[in-house]
């Protein structure tokens, strides 16, 4: 019988690994190129944000490429970064066998908060500078991304509008029912003015006082019937003091929004997209503004507002704030198509391929204008009136004015016309009482109209159909490839740093598939152009053959 033959096999061996760790590590991985590109940065404010008293710190360098690579990897856990320096040989390798505890990472995520956002700006400076992008075009979109905190940690406006009105009511009949001296004098100081939580205590002080330095009386009963009934009049005012901070508290955390969440007073009650119950239920999150180009993360911001039309100035802004000029040409769906948006782009030179409403609606085949709408009608510049379908001058009465919840400030005229009793298209044309009016904003139809030769022009076309798969196909890699579907911290400045090294990460592997594809590409080329040299020589020779006979 013929005996198997195995390798020999010695698990506890003295020298197991082979004298240089990175031996199994592919020249072409993902580990090399984040290594060599961190180690060109500059990190000298990085080094900064340490003290160089006491005990020797992590070098910042090894646990910046740790956490990076980590994110690169969909590893987002500092237990998990912890693990993986014990046992991954990239992470070993990344880390020259350095292995600090999880709270070490998080607290050096914590520390480079500030910091990690030059970063990003350097790494985006280095990608432009190898030529994958030029920096001139921003197509920008924007996603709801879920926060860290309860959905049922919520805080309304109306709710707390409501119940400090009630408390107020209640604080007043209160202070009617205080017969005291003190009570009566700090009552006609102060009316007509608006009650306060520290005139409350100041209130309730004066009460304790007042009950301190009264008089014995003769008679003990009344004298206890009375103290009884002062005492709970200073405990309702306490309660009620107590109560009326809170709403106040509430009001100074929501400031301009109309909800948030007690655990992450930054976030915001939205609606989702990822809504598994079907009910319009709100979850708090935050609003994320991002700009791409080839598909390379450019800029991002986080905002607290739902809405994306009142994002775009100060995210244009934020492009320029890090690469110090605006993008020649912005692109952007019809969410962000506003008079105040059209306005900044134009003022900064921006050429804005910027959707509005009814874009869409217009480019249809079947589509077919409403004569009787306000765009659609005749407008006279010289003499400012419009003329309806019947023939009808609509003359100006008045200017309306509307403030943004931005601030901005348009003005928009109104037109109306003069007989519309016995007009026959008046069943058509508006079904209210009386004469028809109109209100018209002419910047914003200006705007729209320069956008509608832009966008339907052929480098509209082109730019339209390249936003696309650009910032719609980063978002679809960030909630499913990577499985970046919730924030991970409270506060924004926390969720502001999570994402910047999440959105280094995304870039450098986007770097990493790039050049993977490059060195694909060009041995395809080389590939196919030495196959049609070898069949250039095997069919001319036989073609000259053919020739000759």
């Amino acid at each position: 019988m013929v005996k198997s033959q195995f390798r020999s096999y010695t698990n506890n061996q003295i020298v197991l690994f082979p004298q240089r760790i990175d031996k199994d590590i592919a020249q072409d991985d993902p580990v090399r190129i984040l290594n060599k590109l961190i180690d060109g940065l500059k990190l000298g404010d990085l080094y900064k944000l340490y003290s160089p008293n006491g005990r020797h710190s992590y070098h910042p360098k090894m646990m910046l490429k740790v956490v990076l690579y980590a994110y690169m990897n969909n590893i987002y856990s500092c237990r998990r970064i912890e693990a993986l320096l014990k046992r991954d040989v990239h992470f070993i390798w990344l880390a020259g066998y350095e292995q600090p505890d999880f709270i070490t990472i998080n607290r050096f995520r914590n520390r480079v908060k500030t910091e990690i956002d030059k970063i990003f700006t350097q790494i985006i400076l280095v990608l432009a500078e190898k030529g994958l992008i030029s920096l001139d075009v921003e197509y920008i979109d924007g996603t709801k991304i879920e926060s860290k905190a309860n959905k049922y940690t919520f805080v309304w406006r109306k709710s707390v509008e409501k119940n400090r009105a009630k408390l107020l009511k209640k604080i007043e009949t209160l202070l009617a029912q205080v017969d005291d001296a003190i009570a009566q004098d700090n009552e006609t100081e102060q009316e007509n003015v608006e009650i306060t939580p520290a005139m409350l205590t100041d209130m309730t002080e004066k009460l304790k006082k007042s009950l301190e330095e009264a008089p014995e009386s003769d008679d003990n009963n009344e004298r206890k019937q009375e103290i009884k009934e002062r005492k709970k009049q200073i405990k309702e005012l306490e309660k009620h003091r107590d109560k009326l901070q809170e709403y106040d508290d509430h009001l100074t955390n929501m400031g301009d929004r109309n909800s948030y969440s007690k655990t992450d007073t930054d976030a915001t009650f939205i609606h989702m997209k990822e809504d598994a119950m079907r009910n319009g239920q709100t979850k708090p999150g935050y609003n994320l503004q991002i700009s791409t180009e080839n598909q390379f993360i450019t800029d991002f911001a986080l905002y607290s507002n739902p809405t994306d039309t009142l994002t775009m100035p100060s995210f244009l802004s934020s492009f320029k704030s890090r690469y110090g000029h605006f993008a020649k040409t912005a692109v952007a769906d019809s969410g962000y198509g506003s008079q105040e948006n059209y306005q900044f782009m134009d003022v900064n030179d921006i050429t804005a391929y910027v959707k509005y409403n009814y874009f869409h609606k217009e480019q249809r085949k079947r589509y077919t204008p409403n004569p009787f709408h306000p765009d659609n009608l005749y407008y006279n510049k010289e003499k400012d009136y419009y003329v309806c379908p019947m023939g009808q001058h609509m003359e100006r009465i008045y200017t309306t004015k509307e403030i943004s919840a931005s601030g901005f400030v348009s003005y928009n005229p109104v037109y109306k016309a003069q007989r519309c009793e016995e007009c026959p298209l008046r069943g058509s044309c508006f079904k209210g009482k009386g004469d028809r009016t109109i209100e018209v904003n002419h910047e914003l139809q200006q705007y729209k109209k320069k956008a509608r030769e832009l966008l339907t022009s052929e480098e509209g076309v082109k730019q339209r159909g390249r936003r696309c798969i650009e910032p719609e196909a980063v978002f679809g890699q960030i909630k499913s490839n990577k499985a970046y579907k919730r924030f991970r911290h409270f506060g924004k400045d926390k969720v502001f740093m999570d994402f910047a090294f999440f959105a280094i990460a995304f870039n450098i592997e986007k770097l990493c598939k790039k050049a993977s594809l490059e060195d694909l590409k060009a041995f395809i080329d080389t590939f196919f152009s030495s196959f049609l040299a070898v069949l250039f020589a095997i069919w001319l020779p036989k073609r000259n053959f053919q020739t000759i006979g």
